[in-house]
């Protein structure tokens, strides 16, 4: 055994603040807490501190805000701390002097089943692309991103109506049992880390970007009723709703596909009193939730309420 294990935690948003609770909640002894400095945002840019930030001020674990994390003084602030520990969820990238640091090591859970969806996003892309199954793995980091030797792993299927915000929810909560399995592992000296399987065909999980979340009308019903779940509520699939010759960047937050022939060209809009339908490749794709530009989201029936639709509507 070794004496008591003094650990860093890094991370910066909410998925990350589930699991830092139960390392909390167990007893773990964390020594300090590592995040991203306060941003301005919202109207009056007012500076905004992590959600990891919030938490730990209300833990009051110490925290450091680095912005850069070569910076002599952050790492002698982070080497006094003197923790034989590191555990990253959802943080950055860090230099091989940061995660060589702790005796014991450094390891980052990622929220899929690697060499599947490395990268940024695997929450989201998983769902996009109809996966199965997905979960959760814990990993000694190393030079590359989410290439270091796997400790630990466990599974979780992705319901029919899965989005990304419950599959985030689901795994938040099985990574923060999995970083406390980890820990225990490290502890006792069981933590038997495997090099990740080679391979030329990884399904990747880049970075969300206006490029890669607009839909694609062309595709069949069923993966745009994917794409749209798995971008829901963040950070949102959108389209463009050509109206009366406006064109207005408009996100999707929620839909469903009813799959039947038609001869409409794709794209094109059919409306009833509370029904918006968009014809695709194989039927039909029936919003529920929209949001136009300087507007709040809202269901379709308020919307058609209150707007007008021309005849000639499309989403391009």
């Amino acid at each position: 055994m070794h004496n008591e294990l003094k650990i860093v935690f890094m991370g910066t948003p909410d998925f990350a603040v589930g699991v830092l609770r139960k390392m909390v909640e167990t007893g773990q002894y964390i020594v300090g807490v590592i995040t991203a400095p306060d941003r301005p945002a919202g109207r009056g840019r007012k500076l905004m501190a992590s959600a990891v930030k919030e938490y730990a001020l209300s833990e009051n674990l110490p925290i450091l805000q680095p912005t850069n994390l070569k910076d002599e003084l952050f790492l002698k602030e982070l080497k006094a701390l003197n923790a034989n520990l590191q555990v990253v969820v959802a943080f950055r990238m860090l230099p091989k002097v940061v995660w060589q640091m702790p005796a014991l090591g450094t390891f980052n859970l990622h929220a899929s089943l690697l060499p599947h969806y490395r990268g940024a996003a695997p929450i989201n892309w998983v769902i996009i692309n109809k996966e199965e199954k997905t979960g959760v793995t814990t990993f000694f980091i190393d030079e590359k991103i989410d290439t270091g030797s796997i400790i630990a792993n466990k599974e979780v299927l992705i319901e029919e109506k899965e989005t990304a915000q419950t599959l985030h929810d689901k795994l938040m909560n099985l990574g923060g049992d999995l970083v406390l399995e980890t820990i225990h592992l490290i502890e006792k000296g069981e933590a038997n880390p495997k090099p990740q399987p080679q391979s030329n065909n990884l399904k990747e999980a880049p970075k969300l970007t206006p490029e890669n979340t607009r839909i694609d009308w062309s595709e069949p019903g069923i993966n745009i009723d994917a794409f749209i779940r798995g971008l829901s509520p963040y950070p949102v699939a959108w389209t463009i709703l050509l109206n009366n010759k406006e064109e207005l960047k408009t996100k999707i937050y929620a839909a469903h596909f009813e799959k039947a022939n038609h001869n409409f060209k794709i794209g094109s809009v059919q409306t009833t009193k509370k029904e918006l339908k968009v014809a695709c490749l194989d039927g039909y794709i029936l919003i529920e939730e929209i949001q136009l530009p300087g507007k709040r989201k809202m269901e379709v029936s308020a919307l058609l309420n209150g707007y007008s639709i021309d005849e000639h509507c499309k989403l391009l």
